[in-house]
């Protein structure tokens, strides 16, 4: 298996530390706001990731993924809503689990909050043990970490150490490379924000404190195998992560970076301080299904940029249906006899889907090698050549494909929510459609109505008639 590492901007071939057990931290999401399909095209990713190294790589996987439940950001939001901090961010969190599960997003095995007693606990003593071994400071009662202690500071991002600010100091959680300078682990109390003293006098901790001590808590300390994240946290985030856990620990923090591409709309980044962004729920008011959303933002490998628009879901949609059909045709075949000869095209498919993943999670490569075999799957049942037993393979070479993907099985969990068929629903959309077109709008609005009855709302859009469920 090999796995791009930003930290040396190479593929190398990967492993876990200890035994057959990898470690995954992810960095989740800070919940201000409701996430937007930008941050789950990460969590996508790194679901990805982590089915491939299950059921592919055949690794046992540790995953924490945290929520960052008090930072400057969710601060002002909260005091801005006049809810309490907690009551705010756990409305975001409630909805953060609700999209995740309706793009087939398996959970961690911990989701930590920063907020948690233990975790703030961790953090105070990372921060102890900078101030220790010298790495850490006080100032008008913050604790900053001090980055001319620290040689390779800037390793990740790969900063020009001539742009470094020795000496100088920002309190700010985000800030762009111009702005390196000595960071905030524990920010002093202040008027009207939440306040928790594990032992550095009252505060609340940084950003950046939170992932490194958390991430080290739950995974069993460093080297974690895999830290996972978009590229915007890169810088400072990561970079600040580094900092704080090697310095405290005197060891390397993680051994493997992986990070997601941005998802681009109208060639700018999608972010909610830009406003362009697109939620779960505003993709589905559109009568797009979540399958075809996690099948767009999957397409794509992940270290190359994602276009978003409106065309690429009904792509998306359209290769789920093709995918869907080929399946549905195996329920045709009444052959007994199996065809020695498919079984073997079933292996080269198999070995190529599993290849192009162990390469760098190379998902474009892997969806060729499963089209290539709907094609062959379509022409051996037109030609009559598969027989059940065939048919029974076909099958479960899919749902292996599948354990990855994680397409199929979201397609068929929503058609068994649907108040009817599927196939009927398209064939009645189709009959109103072939109306309109004679002008029977009699007709046509006896099907929509029909639809509407049973459940089914259709809207007509520029590209066609487009259904979903009420």
């Amino acid at each position: 298996m090999r796995l791009y590492n930003t930290l040396t901007r190479q593929e190398e071939e990967f492993a876990p530390a200890r035994g057959n057990v990898v470690r995954m931290y992810a960095c989740g999401l800070t919940v201000y706001a409701r996430g937007h399909i930008g941050n789950f095209r990460t969590f996508v990713a790194v679901d990805l990731l982590r089915r491939m190294l299950r059921h592919v790589a055949r690794y046992q996987v540790r995953y924490v993924s945290n929520f960052t439940d008090v930072d400057d950001r969710t601060i002002i939001e909260s005091r801005n809503a006049g809810m309490s901090l907690h009551d705010y961010t756990d409305r975001y969190i409630a909805t953060f689990r609700e999209d995740a599960d309706t793009l087939g997003i398996a959970p961690p095995d911990e989701s930590p909050r920063a907020t948690e007693d233990a975790n703030l606990q961790a953090m105070a003593e990372m921060i102890t043990a900078l101030e220790q071994r010298g790495h850490a400071y006080r100032g008008d009662g913050s604790i900053y970490f001090k980055i001319a202690s620290l040689p390779d500071y800037g390793k990740l991002a790969q900063l020009d150490h001539a742009g470094i600010k020795p000496g100088a100091r920002i309190d700010a959680d985000k800030y762009d490379k111009e702005n390196a300078r000595d960071f905030v682990l524990w920010k002093a109390a202040r008027p009207g924000e939440p306040t928790w003293d594990p032992g550095l006098g009252p505060g609340r901790p940084g950003w950046h404190i939170e992932c490194s001590a958390m991430a080290l808590h739950w995974l069993d300390g460093p080297p974690i195998d895999i830290h996972c994240g978009g590229v915007d946290l890169i810088f400072p985030h990561h970079e600040n992560e580094i900092a704080q856990a090697e310095a405290a620990t005197g060891q390397p923090f993680a051994r493997y970076w992986f990070h997601v591409e941005h998802l681009l709309l109208e060639r700018e980044k999608m972010s909610k301080s830009a406003g362009n962004v697109y939620t779960i729920p505003d993709v589905l008011r559109e009568g797009y299904r979540p399958s075809a959303l996690r099948y767009a933002l999957l397409a794509v490998h992940y270290r190359k940029q994602l276009r978003f628009s409106w065309t690429v879901l009904q792509q998306a949609e359209e290769s789920l249906r093709r995918l869907m059909a080929c399946l549905a045709r195996l329920d045709l075949v009444t052959r007994e006899a199996a065809s020695p000869r498919f079984a073997e095209e079933l292996a080269e498919k198999r070995d190529r889907f599993r290849r192009w993943l162990l390469d760098d999670l190379n998902v474009p490569g892997a969806l060729g090698a499963v089209f290539d075999l709907v094609r062959a799957v379509n022409a051996a049942v037109d030609a009559g050549e598969l027989g059940r037993p065939d048919a029974d393979l076909v099958r479960r070479t899919f749902d292996e494909f599948d354990d990855v993907l994680g397409v199929m099985a979201l397609r068929r969990r929503e058609e068994a929510a649907l108040p009817m068929a599927v196939d009927e629903i398209e064939r009645l959309v189709a009959e109103r459609q072939s109306a309109r077109r004679r002008r029977d709008f009699a007709t046509a609005d006896r099907v929509r109505g029909e639809l509407d009855a049973r459940g089914i709302v259709v809207e007509d859009t520029p590209a066609g008639p487009k259904w979903k469920r009420k």
